[in-house]
């Protein structure tokens, strides 16, 4: 527990460091443009990349030692924030900033790959878990996870807009750059013990287990029935394979990739909602205190845990943020807006440790990196598409719909007058439509299935891990 921990610490600079830049450079982008569409197109692209690059990841950590991956990611995101350095002290010309200015999408795009590389490490953290700590107390750690990502984002939410309100964006660009250098220092020492990495391809076993799931048969998996189906390269044949082999496991990912169609809403237009409500200073700091949310919520499932059910409880945390979406911009009021993320902040560590649990669980632990790849890829593929419509429909038509003759319809008045209507709108929108998906989701035999199978599932990787380490 000591190792995890200090693998956990570290993760939490690291993520500091990356939330820290990106915050600050959606923050800055928006403050100097006002351009919407733009603030969209940039937290479009992250996650775009974000997915199109997990599955990747997810074999990159199977195929190698946590540790290793994690340095190397630590080392591509310090290069990365370096260029990004270089591009702004050589090339940058601040009075010149538009869509079409060619050293502004060089400066974002090295800033954005270096913070989407720092992805690799949650997929090996999410790993990691399985391999350090019990199965009977995985869902407590999951909560720790999310309350440290609490506190990264507690920090990174308040000093984003700090730093770009009091010190601009060169000098939160240099700080950055130095804490990505203390996070690669700080995780060098740290020693991971892990079992000897298997990369073979076990062909027969693994249609014996896919033929008995065929079957009906249920085919629990154990450290002493792991199977390694990988390939060289992207190993998308062997994840589709156990995700497929575990009933319900497929619906669930899709469910959670259809909650970021939805969650595009909410990363196109959330921080243009804000600053249209507060000062960049002000609203950082919005943002740091609705995250002790996050805090508090995972601080309580690093105590209880996520019940017999976790799967239950992910619908059930989803239900929620349906009604937070339809409710929190009801009216241009701050105080509710920010009780409404609060409260968002608060259980979202529950959706996301209830997540984690389960994949540990049903999920081999040789091939957990791929399928936590696979899982994340599918779930964010969704959302960049989204969040690029949301900000052009938003800009281009709602927007001005809802200050013009909208604002004399029946949205009108439900959503009262203010600068963000349009906004406003698309968020209960968003709201109701998850709503919709969470009832039939909850109704669904995928529900039941799922549920039946993690009930029956026992994977304690934590001991066997521990006898096979070289």
């Amino acid at each position: 527990m000591k190792t995890f921990h200090n693998v956990l610490i570290n993760t939490m600079i690291s993520n500091v460091t990356t939330g820290f830049l990106f915050f600050a450079l959606v923050f800055w982008i928006y403050l100097e443009t006002h351009d919407v569409a733009l603030t969209g197109i940039v937290s479009g692209v992250y996650m775009g990349l974000i997915a199109l690059s997990s599955i990747f990841f997810g074999t990159v950590v199977d195929h190698n030692r946590k540790k290793s991956v994690m340095v190397f990611s630590a080392l591509i995101t310090l290069l990365f924030y370096v260029l990004s350095a270089v591009v702004w002290v050589v090339w940058m010309d601040t009075s010149k900033l538009s869509t079409t200015y060619v050293p502004l999408w060089f400066f974002m795009s090295f800033i954005i790959i270096g913070s989407i590389v720092e992805h690799m490490r949650n997929i090996a953290l999410s790993t990691v878990v399985t391999l350090l700590v019990p199965e009977a107390e995985r869902d407590k750690a999951n909560g720790l996870v999310g309350a440290v990502q609490g506190v990264g984002f507690l920090v990174t939410s308040v000093i984003a807009g700090a730093a770009i309100g009091f010190l601009g964006m060169e000098a939160t660009m240099w700080i950055c750059v130095a804490l990505s250098l203390v996070a690669l220092i700080h995780l060098l020492p740290i020693k991971i013990a892990e079992p000897e990495i298997v990369t073979h391809t076990d062909a027969q076993a693994a249609v014996q287990e896919a033929t008995a799931h065929e079957e009906g048969e249920v085919a629990v998996p154990t450290a002493a029935s792991d199977l390694s189906i990988v390939s060289k390269g992207i190993d998308l044949k062997g994840s589709m394979k156990i995700i497929l082999s575990v009933p319900g496991l497929l619906a669930l990912i899709l469910f959670a990739s259809f909650n970021n169609l939805i969650g595009g809403v909410y990363s196109a237009l959330m921080d243009p909602y804000g600053l249209e409500l507060f000062s960049p200073q002000v609203w950082g700091l919005m943002l740091g205190l609705s995250s002790l949310g996050f805090i508090a919520g995972g601080g309580i499932i690093s105590k209880t845990g996520l019940g017999k059910n976790p799967v239950r409880t992910l619908l059930l945390v989803n239900l929620g943020v349906s009604f937070i979406g339809i409710f929190f911009t009801l009216r241009e009021w701050w105080w509710l807006y920010v009780l409404g993320i609060f409260v968002f902040m608060a259980i979202t560590p529950a959706a996301e440790a209830a997540e984690q649990t389960i994949l540990q669980r049903v999920v081999p632990f040789r091939q957990q990196g791929r399928v936590f790849g696979l899982a994340m890829a599918v779930e964010m593929a969704a959302n960049p598409l989204s969040t690029v419509v949301v900000a052009i429909v938003a800009d281009a038509y709602l927007i001005p719909w809802m200050e013009g003759a909208g604002a004399d319809s029946i949205w009108g008045s439900i959503l009262g007058s203010g600068d963000a209507r349009g906004m406003a709108l698309m968020f209960v929108i968003a709201g109701f439509i998850m709503l919709i998906m969470v009832v039939l989701a909850l109704l669904s035999p995928s529900y039941r299935k799922l549920s039946a199978y993690y009930a029956a599932s026992s994977q304690d990787i934590a001991e066997a891990a521990g006898s096979t380490t070289k």
